[in-house]
């Protein structure tokens, strides 16, 4: 399984829950996967984080050779995404609001039983048009979706723990 990552996914980590600087292990689990091809980021999600200048943009852009995935989507897939998964007549200002998600998803639709797309955003069943999030656009075209605290659980994430402090003499 291929898990293609959104970009919330390394600036959540960094600022929220595994601090680059704080849980270093993290991100070191992250670019082993990266470098076993088990975990990647498109160039366009690529882009999103690294126009940032936070730890996590930092960080991407020194592993970017590991963790960035190798491939272009056709437009045609990319269109079949927007016409399915959000409506088949967007306007421009509709598919700007898109944004990025429009290529994630489409990188995970050109195999969707072998791909899976990890973002932190949550169903919202009741968004329509560009207002949809990615676990709902997802869904709609076969492709699993999962947050990072799945990612978590199945890639079995485990930060060592430092050696204990010794206690002091009383």
């Amino acid at each position: 399984m291929l898990y293609l990552l959104d970009a919330d996914v390394p600036i959540d980590a960094n600022q929220y829950y595994y601090p680059v600087d704080r849980v270093p292990q993290f991100w070191d689990w992250l670019l082993t996967l990266g470098q076993g091809g088990q975990v990647k980021i498109p160039q366009e999600i690529y882009d999103e984080v690294t126009a940032g200048n936070d730890a996590a943009a930092v960080w991407l852009k020194k592993n970017a050779a590991a963790l960035l995935l190798n491939e272009t989507v056709s437009p045609p897939v990319v269109n079949q995404v927007i016409s399915t998964g959000y409506a088949p007549d967007l306007t421009d200002d509709e598919i700007e609001q898109i944004g990025k998600d429009m290529f994630l998803i489409a990188y995970a639709h050109i195999q969707p039983a072998n791909r899976t797309v990890v973002s932190n955003e949550v169903s919202k069943p009741s968004r329509t048009r560009a207002n949809r999030h990615i676990p709902d656009v997802c869904q709609d075209l076969g492709i699993r979706a999962i947050n990072i605290f799945t990612l978590i659980q199945e890639l079995n994430f485990r930060a060592r723990q430092p050696p204990a402090l010794p206690r002091p003499s009383r």
